[in-house]
């Protein structure tokens, strides 16, 4: 039987693998010729009733599912092992593979229905992963999840509705052409929207780290590099029409308040795999904020070789928890790099690559980025956040690190820590050798002349201080004393403040429905269990028990006057009887 299980993963990855490089050929001929193919297939005629799919074909979309297919084969390459004990393996691989055919109808439709379908699938089979272990923590995650990602699912609705105008849901077709029609305006403000659930922007940002009681290859596959990013490739589509709009302005300080947040509480949080999910949430927001500058190439070559490195992260953060008898708090580790060598060099290289240590994948892009925003004209509450959030990624990075690889292990007093499990390392290495080359080649292949950016000595260096000041905040807070720092870096409730992302999964879940809880609460109450008791059911029977009791006492404690009263009765009735 097992053997069975594990020919499935491994001819799903080999699928997968080929498609990879299928489109990665494409890609480079596409990209050489400046192609791009836009194909229309029937799929029913049937007399004035045609039905037809469309498909968009140019270097991006080629070149995002050549990054979809290659993490989704090494992380089902992963999960064969990960899973080993899992009895429903089957299932698991067909719903991994549900969600990269709906992720790549995503990626190569430039019509707003089959849109819906890659969007509403995503959400869908997103949802049936996060509630795999099936417990509580699990499915509470996986509502508050599918109810977030509901929200951009009825916006997108909108929008087809909206398109109706134009008599086409082609979309791609009136970004430019219908660019100052009032229909395209709404269009774009719902897009946006719909997008910041998805890429999971402030007000939307809680399901993020709640979606980490997923597996972990899950994990790595959706929730670091391909669905959180769906949001960024919609509005890279849109930008067109987006672009230089109030809109956009006001994505730019939701996205960069989403970056700055998500790297606070990154610093405040102990388990292991919401800090990774807090580093992606971080990494949208650089993604969303440069691409409302106006710079969507910039945004997509981030969104790339983050999803290297990240799916990376989360897999070495796998091996570690499986090692760890599945103990995700990073205060219970320590010391794992003198256990399991393989994979502490990949977390620690995916560590330099999110800081953008020179020459790895996160460098190229996030060097790039900040240097253009140095060079536009944004004023100082931008450029603080965005360095300030540079800062503290290194900041958690240093933090994780620490905790992790040089404190002392803190689990058990007898412990068998092993690295054998080569399967895991051979899916780990794979993406390690990307990562190192991705950077350079992405730069290479999507910028068609090199950028020279000229700024002031110490602007040009600025990333460097940033980088430094958090490297020595890192080290200096995860040093643990008695008189430790973060001891008084801030009080009780700021520190309450920082630690639950700004109140945001309470406000997203007690807030939404508290106060309508509430109110029923007092309905039922005061209502149903009040006044309508009162003068209906409740009342009435009480009305009448309490004369049957007056009558009971009446009739048998004075004889004399319940025969007066029998007398008394029968005068009256006689009296009209004969008048």
């Amino acid at each position: 039987m097992n053997k069975n299980y594990f020919s499935i993963s491994f001819l799903s990855f080999l699928f997968l693998f080929l498609f990879m490089m299928m489109n990665f050929f494409f890609m480079m001929y596409f990209i050489m010729n400046n192609i791009i193919l836009f194909l229309e297939w029937e799929i029913i005629s049937f007399n004035s009733l045609s039905i037809v799919m469309s498909i968009l074909l140019d270097w991006m979309s080629l070149l995002f599912m050549m990054f979809v297919f290659l993490i989704s084969s090494v992380v089902i390459y992963y999960s064969k092992s990960y899973m080993s004990s899992e009895l429903n393996l089957i299932r698991f691989i067909v719903l991994v593979l549900l969600f990269v055919f709906s992720m790549i109808l995503l990626i190569v439709s430039p019509n707003m229905i089959s849109i819906l379908l890659g969007w509403d699938g995503l959400g869908l089979v997103s949802y049936c992963l996060v509630i795999y272990y099936q417990n509580l923590k699990s499915y509470n995650a996986g509502m508050l999840t599918v109810l977030s990602n509901r929200i951009g699912d009825v916006l997108i609705l909108m929008v087809i509705c909206w398109m109706m105008n134009y008599g086409s849901w082609n979309y791609i077709f009136y970004l430019e052409f219908m660019k100052n029609d009032y229909c395209m305006i709404y269009i774009g403000f719902m897009i946006i929207l719909a997008a910041m659930t998805k890429s999971a922007q402030i007000p939307f940002s809680s399901w993020l780290p709640a979606a980490m009681a997923a597996p972990t290859p899950v994990s790595a596959l959706v929730h670091s590099s391909t669905l959180v990013t769906a949001g960024v490739y919609l509005l890279i589509r849109f930008n067109l029409l987006l672009v230089e709009t109030l809109f956009f302005k006001f994505l730019l300080l939701i996205s960069s308040l989403t970056m700055f947040m998500a790297g606070i509480s990154a610093n405040y949080e102990f388990d292991l795999k919401k800090i990774i999910a807090l580093s992606t949430l971080s990494q949208l927001g650089l993604m969303m904020s440069i691409l409302s500058m106006g710079m969507p190439l910039l945004a997509f070559f981030h969104l790339l070789t983050h999803a290297m490195f990240k799916a990376l992260l989360f897999m070495c953060a796998g091996v570690i928890i499986h090692l760890m008898n599945d103990m995700q708090d990073i205060r219970f580790m320590g010391g794992v790099s003198f256990y399991i060598p393989m994979t502490c060099l990949c977390m620690n290289i995916s560590n330099m690559a999110l800081c953008g240590i020179p020459f790895l994948a996160g460098f190229y892009s996030k060097d790039l980025i900040l240097e253009m925003l140095s060079f536009s004209n944004f004023n100082i509450l931008i450029f603080f956040l965005y360095y300030i959030s540079t800062g503290l990624t290194v900041f958690y990075s240093i933090r994780l690190v620490m905790y992790l690889m040089i404190n002392d292990y803190n689990l058990l007093c007898i412990y068998n820590l092993y690295d054998e499990d080569y399967i895991m390392i051979k899916s780990m290495l794979v993406l390690l050798f990307m990562k190192v080359i991705s950077g350079s080649m992405l730069m290479w292949l999507i910028f068609y002349f090199p950028y020279m950016i000229y700024l002031p000595l110490n602007l040009k260096f600025m990333v460097i201080y940033s980088m430094f000041v958090g490297l020595m905040m890192g080290y200096i807070v995860s040093n643990m004393n008695i008189y430790s720092l973060n001891k008084y870096l801030c009080t009780y409730n700021l520190s309450m403040f920082l630690c639950l992302m700004w109140f945001m999964p309470s406000l997203s879940t007690y807030g939404v429905s508290y106060y309508f809880l509430n109110f029923s609460q007092k309905l039922l109450k005061h209502i149903d269990f009040g006044w309508s008791e009162l003068y209906s059911g409740w009342g009435m029977f009480n009305i009448v028990k309490n004369y049957s009791i007056f009558y009971n006492m009446y009739q048998m404690n004075n004889f004399k006057i319940y025969l007066f009263s029998f007398i008394l009765w029968v005068m009256i009735f006689l009296f009209l009887m004969l008048f």
